[in-house]
């Protein structure tokens, strides 16, 4: 992926180091989704608005997901120290293997993400530590938001030291800037931030998919 002139160096981070307890037996990250794997469907969404790609998941999930992103020859791997102690944890992670100074993170089961929003989240972070969405005044879309990778990671690592799970929890201590809904409705439809978690929810997201 290129850079383009005068735009400051950007990670796309993505969260695949989830057990998918509700999904069942299979990992949902590599899933067949309508004909492709999930985590690819996000990455080949964000692909065009990030210059380097760092895949968060368990030590034996690198393989399938490895086979997943085939093409995709600028994605690393940040392995969890500690297995499944949260997305903040998987955040930091992350973070932590990033080169650049700023960095999107996105759910491996957001399928629909849109990478025009995901651009603006960039530009909006400007001189901020994060620029993060909100929806209804109420509902923060941390996983799908981007971050100034040293204040953030930094955060993260104290709020696990406080034993602070919340993925909000490291934003008190952040300057950031919200993202509201009408502004997300300016580049995106809200279905950027629906995510996959139960068999049900993959098959309504293929069926759709398959439609298209």
């Amino acid at each position: 992926m290129a850079l383009e002139t005068g735009r400051a160096e950007r990670t796309g981070l993505v969260l695949a180091g989830g057990y998918s307890s509700r999904f069942g037996d299979a990992d949902k990250a590599v899933s067949d989704l309508a004909g492709t794997p999930m985590i690819r469907r996000v990455v080949d969404r964000i692909e065009p608005v990030v210059d380097d790609l760092v895949i968060n998941c368990r030590a034996e999930q690198r393989p399938a997901i490895r086979a997943a992103l085939e093409g995709v020859s600028d994605a690393s791997f940040a392995v969890d120290p500690i297995p499944d102690r949260g997305p903040m944890a998987g955040i930091m992670t992350g973070l932590r293997a990033s080169e650049t100074t700023s960095a999107l993170v996105v759910a491996c089961d957001m399928p629909f993400v849109e990478s025009a929003l995901v651009d603006h989240l960039f530009a909006r972070v400007g001189g901020h530590d994060a620029a993060v969405p909100r929806l209804d005044d109420r509902w923060f879309q941390t996983t799908q938001a981007v971050y100034r990778v040293d204040p953030m990671a930094d955060a993260c690592e104290r709020a696990l030291e406080r034993d602070d799970r919340r993925i909000t929890d490291p934003l008190s201590e952040l300057d950031y800037v919200v993202v509201d809904e009408h502004e997300v409705r300016e580049h995106a439809a809200l279905e950027t931030f629906e995510n996959v978690n139960t068999r049900e929810e993959f098959e309504a997201a293929a069926a759709r998919l398959e439609a298209e």
